[in-house]
Formats: C-alpha cells, sequence, structure tokens
C-alpha cells in the first residue's frame, strides 16, 4: 500500500511537469499573430519557428530515449523543465529574430526529455494492466496545458504584454523543475535495481533492434497518422486559421482550443480501456481515427468560408481524437520490445508524429506566403498538404501491422480476421 500511495505522488508530479511542458510547447500557437507583429515575420518565417522547435524534438527524440535508460526520469525531468524556463525567459527578453529563434530551440530540446521520462515513470510505477489507461491519462491531462497557454498565458499576453507573460511561464517551469527532482524517484523502493548503464555500442545495437521490431515501426506510422494535424492545429495553425481564415474573434478562437483539449480528455480513457481489453485491435481504432480526421478535413475545406461553427466544432473534437490514438503508438513500444529498449522504441515512435507536423507546419507556411497570406482562400490550399501524410501513414500501418501480426503467429499468436472474430463474439453471446 505504502509502494501504491507513493507511485501516485511520482506520477502526480511527473505529470505536472509534462503538462506545464505542454504549456511551453504551445505558448507560441496563441501567441503567433502577435509574434509576427513583434518580429515583422510573414507566414514562412513564422512557420519557421514551430518548425525549428519541432524538428529540434524530433530529431532528440532518440537520443532523449537513449538518454533516458542511462540516466532514468528523474533527471530528465528536472534538465527538461529547466531548459524549457530558460527558452520561455529567452523569447520574453527577445528584442529581434535570432534570440526568438534560440528560445525555441531550447523550448523543443526540454521538451523532448519530458515525455519519455513520464511515460517511464507510468511503466515503472504502475502494473502492466494499468500502463494502457495510464498512459492515456498522461497523455491526455497533460494537454491541459494547451488550456494554460490558451486562456491565463492569452490573457496575460494580450493585457500585461509579451515579457511578462513568458517571464511568468518561465518561472512556473523552474518551479515545477524542483518538485519533479525533488519528488520523482525512477523506480519503486521494492523494485530491483537498475541494470548497468549501456555502453555507447549497446545504445547503438539498441536502436537498430528497436526499429527493426515490426512493433516498433507500426507505433511510428500510428504516431504519424494520428498525431500530425491536432499538432499542427494547437501549436501554430489553429488560431490564425479560426481567426483569419474562418472569421472568429481570438476568443472565440481560445474557446476552440479548449474544447479541443476537453474532447481529448474524454475521449482517452476511452480509448486506453479499449486497447487494455483488445489488445489485438488496436490498430482497427487507429486507421478508423486516421480515415474520420481526413473525412471532417475534407468537408470544412470543401464548405465555403466561413464554415457553420458547429461544423468547426466537429473538427476541433475529431481533431481532439488524434492525441489519444497516437497514444497506441506508445503501447506498440511497450509490448512489441523488452524493457531494456523500452526508452529507446518510445523516442522512435515519438518522431513519426512530430516530423509529420514539421514538414505540414512548414508547408502550410510556405503555401500561405505563395498566396494572398492569411486569407480564407490561402487557408483552404494550405491545408491539402495533410493528404499526403495520411496516405503515407495509411500505407505504414497496413504494412506493419501485416508483418508484426506474421511475427505474433511464429511465436504461436494468431489474430483472426475482424470478420471471423465478430462471428465468433455473436456464436458466443447468449
Amino acid at each position: 500500500m505504502r509502494v501504491h500511495h507513493r507511485a501516485w505522488i511520482v506520477w502526480a508530479v511527473g505529470l505536472v511537469t509534462y503538462l506545464v511542458g505542454v504549456m511551453h510547447r504551445t505558448s507560441f500557437g496563441v501567441a503567433g499573430l502577435d509574434a509576427a507583429a513583434r518580429f515583422h515575420a510573414g507566414p514562412a518565417v513564422l512557420s519557421g519557428f514551430l518548425v525549428l522547435q519541432l524538428l529540434v524534438y524530433a530529431v532528440l527524440q532518440v537520443p532523449a530515449g537513449a538518454l533516458l535508460d542511462r540516466f532514468g526520469a528523474r533527471k530528465l525531468l528536472a534538465v527538461g523543465a529547466l531548459t524549457m524556463a530558460a527558452g520561455q525567459l529567452m523569447l520574453a527578453l527577445a528584442g529581434g529574430l535570432p534570440q526568438a529563434i534560440l528560445a525555441r530551440v531550447l523550448v523543443g530540446t526540454g521538451d523532448a526529455l519530458t515525455f519519455v521520462s513520464v511515460l517511464s515513470v507510468v511503466t515503472t510505477w504502475f502494473p502492466p494492466r494499468r500502463v494502457p489507461l495510464m498512459t492515456q491519462l498522461t497523455g491526455l491531462i497533460g494537454q491541459l496545458g494547451q488550456v494554460l497557454s490558451a486562456v491565463p498565458l492569452a490573457a496575460m499576453l494580450h493585457t500585461s504584454g509579451w515579457a511578462p507573460a513568458f517571464v511568468s511561464a518561465a518561472a512556473l517551469g523552474v518551479a515545477v523543475a524542483i518538485a519533479a527532482f525533488a519528488l520523482v524517484r525512477d523506480r519503486p523502493p521494492s523494485a530491483p535495481p537498475a541494470p548497468p548503464a549501456p555502453s555507447p555500442r549497446a545504445v547503438i545495437d539498441g536502436l537498430v533492434s528497436s526499429w527493426r521490431e515490426p512493433g516498433t515501426r507500426l507505433g511510428f506510422w500510428t504516431h504519424m497518422g494520428t498525431q500530425f494535424s491536432g499538432t499542427v492545429f494547437a501549436l501554430l495553425w489553429g488560431v490564425p486559421y479560426l481567426v483569419a481564415g474562418q472569421g472568429m474573434t481570438p476568443g472565440e478562437a481560445s474557446v476552440m482550443l479548449t474544447l479541443l483539449v476537453g474532447a481529448g480528455i474524454v475521449a482517452g480513457p476511452l480509448f486506453g480501456e479499449f486497447t487494455a481489453r483488445h489488445p489485438l485491435r488496436r490498430s482497427w481504432l487507429v486507421l478508423s481515427v486516421i480515415g474520420t480526421t481526413a473525412a471532417v478535413w475534407t468537408v470544412v475545406l470543401l464548405v465555403p468560408p466561413p464554415a457553420p461553427r458547429w461544423l468547426l466544432a466537429v473538427l476541433v473534437v475529431v481533431l481532439a481524437l488524434g492525441g489519444p490514438a497516437s497514444m497506441i503508438g506508445f503501447d506498440y513500444a511497450r509490448t512489441f520490445n523488452p524493457g531494456h529498449r523500452q526508452g529507446t522504441a518510445v523516442g522512435i515512435v515519438n518522431v513519426g508524429g512530430f516530423t509529420a507536423a514539421v514538414l505540414v507546419s512548414l508547408a502550410v507556411g510556405v503555401l500561405l506566403g505563395l498566396g494572398a497570406g492569411y486569407t480564407p482562400g490561402a487557408f483552404r490550399m494550405a491545408w491539402t498538404v495533410q493528404y499526403a501524410v495520411w496516405g503515407l501513414a495509411l500505407t505504414g500501418v497496413l504494412i506493419a501491422r501485416r508483418r508484426a501480426r506474421r511475427k505474433m503467429a511464429t511465436e504461436g499468436v494468431v489474430v483472426p480476421p475482424l470478420r471471423e472474430a465478430l462471428a465468433a463474439r455473436r456464436r458466443d453471446l447468449p
């Protein structure tokens, strides 16, 4: 019971650290138009801020996983929070583009260390049956950080000004870094001692072995196809699109971002419980979310702007499903890899969605710049770049799923076709 109580404390502190990290990650999204005016940045330059931040995040995912396997979650959480706080402080004081760009690099660096560390806390401190649900709760409650940026940070930005808003964000980052270092522990007291730190050669071998595992690649494509659209929307282009492309006020756009977070929090536990109960059918949930997201975007883009508010709300709710669905990718990494290389596998999976987000964010900014700027027509054209990523991700999921099932069959686990499984289920019903 004592260890169980401590598990919740350790998880809660790690969760708050991640939540504040999400606030840092998404803070530039609510400040996008303010940043454009402050730094005299056009659409392509503005997208460059997010592209660089996410590129740093994506590139560092695999090294972060290796560092996690070597140094543990406690140190990485504290260092990540302090790094993001330094970035926010630099952004608060930035007088030009070079300082602002370096600030977002620091935010991306600290962000890369945070999420894989929180997932490590979950897998280490909770029994395997609870891990899928706890992973969903971690990811979805952590997304409340978007609310911190969309509401109090945005309000402070528009009332007190640029510097006070980002200095406050930096101070909050320092506070959670101290809490993480003081209260988080890498493993329960009763757990066996950690294995010795791997050598550089062992790290490389673990990386290669993780990528060769079909389940890791299935997680990679899952994360890519489900996560990128909502990430691009929440981190940078959602507010400009809703305001300049759909005629909303900044306040209405903030409500939409809050709806995105709330819908994700509702969906997260449901997705987690489905994953725990039906581990052999996880991919069907992934495919459904990708297909639904593409379909709703198609409807929105076909409707002449401004689209009805209810339709935009439906779009936001569907985008919110991408976060919980992307967590299934981490569940693939956990279940298809041994414990000593799960940090590396999680890092590989996390590269998928954020690499796609980098490419789509950059493409949207370039297309807006080639068009008429922040206009409804330019936004409609720019958002179409998403279809290429959905097509690539769907192909990757289907190929990796087939190879993963083939490997499972050699290990004695046969996944029957869905039609046969449903027929058997109907026969078993009283």
